[in-house]
């Protein structure tokens, strides 16, 4: 669709969030389109902030977390956010503008973001609780995270703690509701 407009060329299409910011340098692009869900170890917020690209427009559905959002609109204008939803002419007006340095904020995810509380995790905990998200043991996000079982279930300590949550569970619910992970 985009290839379509005149005064836009596109020069990668990219399925990976692992190949996104070598694809950025390689090829220098004005604004870079991002999937919000797009598949990666690396999180959007951070492809988004690191990206060469003079500006990036993120592509979400309003199920992105509310932490994931405020973590993008504190990158605006460089970073536009729009809804998937959104027609292809507002999709082209939207990387127009961000080619522009004009600032591109859906309303609703903008304000998902702004009612976002503090997250009182560490990037660390977030990353345990990711994982047992998944339903990993203490002993596999241990594997994954190179640490030790002990140091895994500290972690999960300060969690439930830093959460007010009694189980694990608990804390992934209310860290999911406050954007959190």
């Amino acid at each position: 669709m985009f290839a379509t407009e005149d005064d836009l060329e596109v020069v990668a299409v990219i399925d990976h969030g692992d190949d996104v910011l070598p694809a950025s340098v390689r090829g220098q692009p004005d604004v870079m389109v991002l999937d919000a869900h797009l598949p990666g170890a690396v999180g959007i917020d951070v492809l988004a902030r690191r990206s060469a690209a003079g500006g990036v427009l993120v592509l979400s559905d309003r199920d992105l977390s509310a932490g994931a959002s405020l973590r993008l609109v504190r990158q605006a204008p460089r970073v536009g956010l729009i809804a998937t939803d959104a027609s292809p002419g507002e999709l082209v007006g939207a990387i127009r503008q961000i080619a522009r340095g004009e600032p591109v904020l859906d309303p609703e995810l903008m304000l998902a973001a702004i009612r976002v509380r503090d997250n009182p995790l560490t990037d660390r905990e977030c990353e345990v609780l990711k994982l047992v998200t998944t339903g990993a043991t203490a002993q596999e996000v241990a594997r994954k995270l190179c640490l030790s079982a002990g140091t895994v279930r500290n972690y999960l300590s300060r969690i439930l703690t830093k959460t007010h949550a009694r189980t694990r569970i608990e804390a992934i619910r209310k860290a999911e509701q406050a954007g959190w992970i």
